[in-house]
């Protein structure tokens, strides 16, 4: 059992980390305030041809792991950028997993190869204002017509939709009333987003305002059948390829935020005098952050662990959901120290812990909430009943 970085994934995090010295704290202060799509780190990202990191080298990509990109992730993250930079790329990593998987040839060059190279930008369209997080009661209607699917319908919280050149959709073929069960009936497409026929809202959020989330109203948008990927009514199963992986890459951006929080706060810590001593020397300051190191550690050892069992095509379902759970609330809680630590400078943006804080939310509740998680964790694992 190897639990240091190898020679690949240490290279991965110093070459990220220097890329990421270009884009000091002033540089996401200024987008958290503003807003605005991040494109100059972006297209920093697609240069240096990190976008593809784990796409095949036949599609555009360098054809590593999970294991890297979480490493790569991470290191994003704990840079300061947060999740405003992790959030820019996060898609490119894992979205288009399922048209790797199931997609024909000639969709994983037309439609893969742009992704790695950054060449286009992609959103991914699966929640609903009515469902949530039960994706099986999906509504919004995608109807076949010759060779062509007119769908109609909303979505909502779909990041980066206001800069995306296509969308990966998941969409109702077949009524719900119509299947056998309710994971059937669902197609999955990968089409461009004519917003001539996508009205997109952007949401104004607490966080994170660099890359924005939306609305999506759909009225009479076609996609013609060579999109869509995969058979038609296996949506549901495809996007489950996706899931894993994207719980292992959230964990990682989690746990590279608290890990930028705590050195904000310790560095802190160190220096601010009060009662002519450094606060650092109180163990009312000492052990919280201690604490949170200790269990960032752990958190990132869970991680790592998921995305081992993902590259080595293991069954990686419950590693993934305890990753995402350990790391979610883990980085929330070192966030939140660091503010505490900073005391009153903690509430100012110049300190950059309250932008943390705000963002820190987004791995908790993405992609799926910490109770789901640990419901899935008492079935599969404790092997209770079904919760829900």
């Amino acid at each position: 059992m190897e639990f240091a970085l190898n020679e690949v994934q240490q290279s991965v995090s110093e070459a990220i980390a220097k890329l990421c010295d270009r884009f000091d704290d002033a540089y996401w202060l200024k987008r958290d305030r503003e807003g605005g799509f991040p494109t100059d780190f972006y297209d920093a990202m697609a240069t240096e041809g990190w976008l593809g990191i784990c796409t095949a080298s036949e599609h555009g990509g360098s054809g590593l792991g999970i294991m890297e990109a979480a490493v790569m992730m991470r290191a994003i993250s704990e840079s300061g950028a947060g999740l405003s930079g992790a959030s820019s790329v996060h898609i490119n990593i894992f979205g288009l997993n399922p048209v790797s998987v199931f997609g024909t040839e000639e969709q994983k060059q037309r439609m893969i190869r742009p992704i790695a190279e950054g060449r286009s930008k992609a959103c991914f369209g699966v929640t609903e204002p009515n469902t949530g997080l039960n994706t099986t009661q999906l509504k919004l209607r995608a109807e076949k017509r010759s060779d062509r699917y007119i769908v109609n319908g909303q979505k909502v919280w779909i990041s980066t939709a206001q800069v995306a050149h296509n969308i990966l959709l998941l969409a109702r073929t077949t009524p719900l009333e119509e299947v056998r069960k309710p994971t059937d009936g669902l197609s999955l497409f990968y089409t461009p987003l004519d917003r001539e026929r996508i009205k997109v809202v952007e949401i104004d959020k607490m966080g994170r305002k660099a890359v924005d989330s939306n609305e999506l109203f759909f009225e009479d948008f076609e996609i013609p059948e060579q999109d869509r990927i995969g058979e038609e009514g296996r949506g549901f199963e495809y996007i489950l390829h996706g899931m894993n992986p994207e719980r292992v890459l959230i964990a990682a951006e989690a746990v590279g935020l608290g890990f930028a929080a705590l050195r904000k706060a310790a560095d802190y810590a160190r220096e601010r005098i009060v009662f002519n001593r450094p606060i650092g020397k109180n163990q009312s300051i000492q052990h919280p952050l201690a604490i949170c190191h200790a269990n960032l550690e752990a958190a990132w050892l869970a991680t790592m662990k998921a995305a081992w069992e993902y590259d080595n095509g293991l069954p990686c379902g419950a590693s993934a959901n305890i990753a995402k759970y350990l790391a979610g609330e883990t980085g929330f809680d070192a966030c939140q120290t660091a503010v505490m630590t900073h005391g009153g400078f903690g509430y100012a943006k110049e300190y950059h812990v309250e932008r943390y804080l705000r963002e820190s939310l987004i791995p908790r509740i993405a992609p799926v909430s910490p109770q789901l998680a640990l419901s899935f964790i008492a079935e599969k694992v404790l092997n209770l009943p079904k919760s829900y």
